[in-house]
């Protein structure tokens, strides 16, 4: 049996998350505050030994891993992996629209046309698969093909750590909640992972993710 410990850390603000923007698959820069908001988790994580980096292939993912790990100078030459399968959601056709808008013509097939609305009804998973169906090009993940991504994740950051380790993984905000919303409902307080924050897992190669605890600032 192999166990690893691993902080999952959410990406520092970006553009499109400044203005409010759908982003999954598309990118955009670290803001300011982004920036900051990596380099703050830089620290509050620099007494942590870690054995590897990971993040997705995402361009902000890979900018907050670089600039989380600067923190701590026994970090800055460590080995850094970027997997697709740890992406955000894709949205498909809805990529880099108003978040609103989306959630607007999204609700339009359930009648509840605000992201709360629809979040408090059907939750994060049943989300996907409206997005998935309102999707003009079918391009957006369903439910079923996220978790099938995410999963190739979680079986790639277990391959390539050893037993004992302690990992840190830079993702991104739906993934992570949606991690917690399925493996520890009663931490989601339906809030939307914040920029910059910790989470923190236990993975092993032969049980369910377990959560320690979710989304901290401090």
């Amino acid at each position: 049996m192999k166990t690893i410990t691993a902080y999952f850390v959410r990406h520092g603000q970006t553009m499109l998350n400044r203005y409010n923007k759908v982003q999954g698959w598309i990118d955009s820069p670290l803001t300011d505050k982004g920036i900051n908001d990596a380099i703050s988790a830089g620290k509050r994580l620099a007494d942590v030994k870690f054995s590897a980096g990971f993040s997705s292939d995402s361009g902000r993912a890979i900018e907050t891993l670089r600039l989380l790990l600067k923190q701590n100078p026994d970090n800055i030459h460590l080995i850094s992996y970027q997997f697709p399968e740890l992406r955000e959601q894709c949205h498909g056709y809805f990529e880099g629209n108003d978040l609103s808008q989306m959630w607007q013509f999204v609700g339009e097939q359930v009648q509840t046309t605000t992201e709360s609305g629809i979040m408090s009804h059907f939750g994060l998973e049943k989300a996907r698969d409206l997005i998935h169906k309102a999707d003009l090009y079918g391009d957006a993940e369903d439910n079923q093909m996220f978790w099938t991504r995410l999963d190739r994740g979680f079986d790639k950051l277990i391959e390539n750590s050893n037993d004992g380790d302690n990992i840190v993984v830079v993702s991104h905000g739906n993934t992570i909640r949606s991690i917690i919303s399925r493996y520890a409902p009663q931490l989601d307080t339906g809030i939307p992972t914040r920029n910059g924050s910790i989470s923190k897992l236990i993975l092993s190669d032969d049980k369910k993710p377990e959560i320690l605890y979710y989304d901290k600032l401090d």
